[in-house]
């Protein structure tokens, strides 16, 4: 796609836009090909039968509107089949979706999804820190939700800010399993009545995880059961815009207010730490030639057990060894694999450093340079 036909599917978008109407029909009538990330929270088809209580004999606020009741099994799986059929139209080639549910619809969506083309790339369970209890006592307390991430097809080269994650978790490798509370409190929208103003409102915490994750500013993030416009909210916070599909006009009016009170985040609040991968390629031979490193020069081990020479093209040898400084590392340690930017160090003034240092001073020159 050229940057001018993206410009012109960008403008014929409505961004930042609730739309009224059935999901399925409204993203029918948007561009193929135009969003970048989908988030859908759809029916969860609770099958509820009779009212609940509380021990206290109170009235549970259960989910029981008509939008969630479906006639038989058939009849949400031919729902679900047609609202990802019209989700992946809309996805760009390195588009994904995230779908979240219940035990009583997530594995029905997950099989939908795979008849569909998509491709799954992880569940992650949203464990409630605050759930509501059992009253009845004769379950398990329903404490998580599942959510299933998965890309447009196989082999798609889809967003996934992992460094982002990761300093996000304090530096340690985000795993599937997120222990986020449920909305209470100031969060918790109410109606004129006191009531929730949705009965399955969800935290922005778990919006902040999946848009920081799973997007970029600017990309366009399309919700086609909106409610009341957590999706849309922190879409706005973290630059990135929206689409939201939400028939009901009470769902509608309360997002719309919730949004326009909400402000973007300033250019640099919204830069996230940057995947390595992404970083500019800096072979260990530069360092030699700019003579950040001499031919001859020592290197150790990370551990101190080896060393290496540094030869004039950019290769290392030691202990009869010869090749790239990951190639010797592996070699040394007997390993199959070895990162040689993490295990090398040299010494200057006294002072053991590693050689990986050096790569990133090249890459802030090049950072800095005119382009």
């Amino acid at each position: 796609m050229t940057q001018l036909t993206k410009t012109k599917t960008a403008a014929a978008l409505p961004l930042n836009t609730i739309l009224s109407g059935d999901c399925i029909e409204v993203m029918n009538s948007l561009p193929e090909s135009s969003v970048d990330l989908i988030f859908a929270d759809p029916p969860y088809n609770l099958q509820l039968k009779g009212e609940l209580h509380r021990p206290d004999n109170s009235l549970v606020d259960a989910v029981d509107d008509d939008w969630d009741q479906f006639s038989s099994f058939a009849a949400y799986d031919r729902f679900t089949t047609a609202w990802l059929k019209a989700a992946r139209r809309l996805l760009k080639p390195t588009g994904a979706i995230w779908v979240i549910g219940s035990y009583h619809n997530i594995f029905r969506v997950g099989s939908a999804l795979q008849d569909q083309g998509y491709w799954l790339l992880n569940d992650v369970v949203w464990r409630k820190s605050n759930p509501m209890p059992n009253f009845r006592g004769k379950r398990f307390t329903n404490a998580h939700e599942t959510m299933i991430w998965a890309s447009k097809s196989e082999g798609a080269k889809y967003t996934f800010n992992y460094e982002a994650l990761k300093a996000l978790n304090e530096g340690i490798q985000m795993r599937s399993d997120w222990v986020l509370p449920i909305c209470t409190g100031h969060e918790r929208l109410k109606d004129a009545k006191g009531d929730k103003a949705h009965p399955t409102q969800k935290p922005e915490s778990l919006l902040h995880r999946v848009l920081l994750g799973a997007s970029n500013p600017g990309d366009v993030v399309l919700d086609p059961f909106f409610g009341t416009g957590t999706t849309g909210a922190v879409a706005k916070m973290l630059g990135r815009e929206f689409i939201g599909i939400e028939r009901e006009a009470k769902y509608r009016k309360v997002a719309q207010a919730r949004i326009a009170k909400i402000r973007k985040f300033d250019r640099e609040a919204l830069q996230v730490t940057a995947a390595k991968r992404s970083e500019p390629r800096v072979p260990f031979g530069q360092l030699v030639e700019r003579g950040m490193l001499r031919p001859g020069e020592e290197l150790l081990s990370i551990n101190g057990r080896h060393k290496a020479k540094v030869r004039a093209d950019g290769t290392l040898i030691g202990d009869d060894v010869k090749g790239s400084i990951h190639q010797v590392g592996a070699a040394l340690e007997g390993a199959p694999s070895c990162n040689g930017w993490t295990y090398w160090y040299f010494k200057r003034d006294g002072q053991t450093i590693p050689i990986d240092l050096l790569r990133q001073q090249v890459r802030a020159e090049m950072e800095t340079r005119p382009h």
